[in-house]
């Protein structure tokens, strides 16, 4: 069960080492991927056949399935399902769509003008988790951004189920977002194989998704060897909920067990006001574990997490910066009044009545998002993500002579002779 701390006992290097998770300090976790994106770059196809075997036992005769195959996996879905699904995707898209906005030009000196504008980034790779949980979800927020964007090539990999297959939620999404063709990889070989190519998967530009330690290590680990681009490092899930005495404790524990039931790895931290709420929310916890389909994943996450008790909710906030949870919910009737104050977060849920499970499906926000303090550098996915900004420049005759002289200056400032005679004979030509 959850182990409690009271903040005033705590140094700062305590506080510090309490907020560390999944730091792989024997280099563990890096070697048994690197050996895997290793044998990915040198045998490829093959290579992913013999993964899929060793770690989803599973043997594949191809590693796709097809535009046919999808629809006719997908067909298997109920109509409930696919009402759910469909305003999921309605609402994401509406958020997402929201983003996506054409700068105005700017006149920096007279006759100068400047200005950025959008170009997708061409070929995207999208990694759908599987493991102990399907989550079309996870399809839905990373490619509806992909395909407002408007990046050319969207590479699909999601691990195989036991025969061969994806579930049908996963092949619903695909056709929402007319997406013909999904592969059959996960884990560390798929982030390897979208990275580098092989005989059947294209090498792409960028690499979105969240994932396992393994899947982390294995995008952190591409990103500086492949010339292939990361969304973020968005590894195990975690939730931290401030709550005060104005809190529900059957809320706070529901809250807390939502993110413990992804993997034993996840991690949820209640840091509160108030000793009774504390306790309260053992005791729920308790209650509502023993029910749950998933207890025995939730109850090892739940082990690997803890409470802190605080004086106040300005304390409470200062920790949760130091955290920099990739979930902050804060549990409080007090929310507008500290909602101010957050600095490092990477999706925030404010009051009694916003459960964090509102952005992981369908309230329209990305459920993308830093974890392990990538919070207090990253964002989570967005339009943003699967574009670059191009900036632009024009300059006239007017401008050349407004601008130019400055230029040679600095240019002669620095000691580059080509560059201030690159604005010289313009400026020349501009004054005949």
């Amino acid at each position: 069960m959850l182990k409690v701390y009271n903040l005033k006992d705590l140094n700062a290097k305590a506080v510090e080492d309490l907020c560390k998770r999944n730091i792989d300090s024997n280099n563990h976790i890096r070697a048994a991927v690197t050996e895997i994106i290793d044998e990915v770059k040198l045998n490829g196809d093959n290579a992913l056949k013999v993964f899929a075997e060793k770690f989803d036992g599973i043997t594949l005769d191809k590693l796709f399935l097809d535009k046919e195959e999808i629809r006719t996996i997908a067909s298997g879905t109920s109509e409930e399902a696919k009402q759910a699904l469909k305003l999921a995707y309605d609402n994401i898209w509406k958020f997402h769509a929201s983003q996506l906005k054409t700068e105005e030009k700017t006149e920096t000196s007279k006759g100068v003008v400047c200005w950025r504008e959008l170009r997708a980034i061409e070929k995207v790779g999208l990694y759908i988790p599987g493991g102990t949980a399907v989550l079309p979800s996870t399809f839905l927020m990373l490619g509806i951004p992909a395909r407002i964007a408007g990046c050319k090539e969207i590479i699909v990999c999601s691990p195989p189920q036991k025969d061969g297959k994806v579930n049908a939620y996963l092949a619903y999404c695909a056709e929402l977002l007319e997406i013909d063709r999904i592969y059959l990889a996960g884990g560390a070989q798929a982030i390897a194989a979208m990275a580098y190519g092989t005989e059947s998967i294209l090498k792409v530009d960028k690499i979105f998704g969240p994932g396992n330690q393994y899947v982390t290590k294995a995008k952190t680990i591409i990103q500086s060897e492949s010339q292939t681009a990361i969304d973020m490092p968005a590894g195990p899930s975690e939730v931290l909920v401030i709550a005060d005495d104005t809190a529900n404790a059957e809320y706070v524990a529901a809250d807390l067990l939502a993110q413990a039931e992804h993997g034993i790895d996840s991690q949820a931290v209640l840091v509160s006001s108030s000793a009774k709420i504390i306790e309260e929310t053992i005791l729920e916890l308790k209650k509502q574990l023993i029910v749950l389909p998933r207890a025995e994943i939730a109850a090892k996450a739940i082990a690997n997490s803890y409470a802190v008790l605080c004086s106040d909710l300005k304390e409470a906030m200062q920790f949760s910066n130091t955290y920099a949870p990739e979930h902050l919910i804060l549990a409080t009737d007090q929310w507008e009044s500290i909602s101010d104050d957050i600095i490092n977060a990477g999706s925030v849920f404010l009051g009694h009545l916003t459960p964090e499970s509102a952005g992981d499906y369908a309230s329209g926000t990305n459920h993308t998002l830093p974890t392990s303090s990538y919070a207090k550098a990253y964002s989570g996915v967005s339009v943003d993500s699967f574009v670059k900004k191009i900036t632009f420049q024009h300059i006239n005759k007017e401008g050349i002579r407004n601008l130019g002289p400055a230029v040679e200056i600095l240019a002669s400032l620095e000691g580059l002779q080509a560059h201030k005679n690159a604005v010289t004979v313009r400026l020349k030509d501009s004054l005949e």
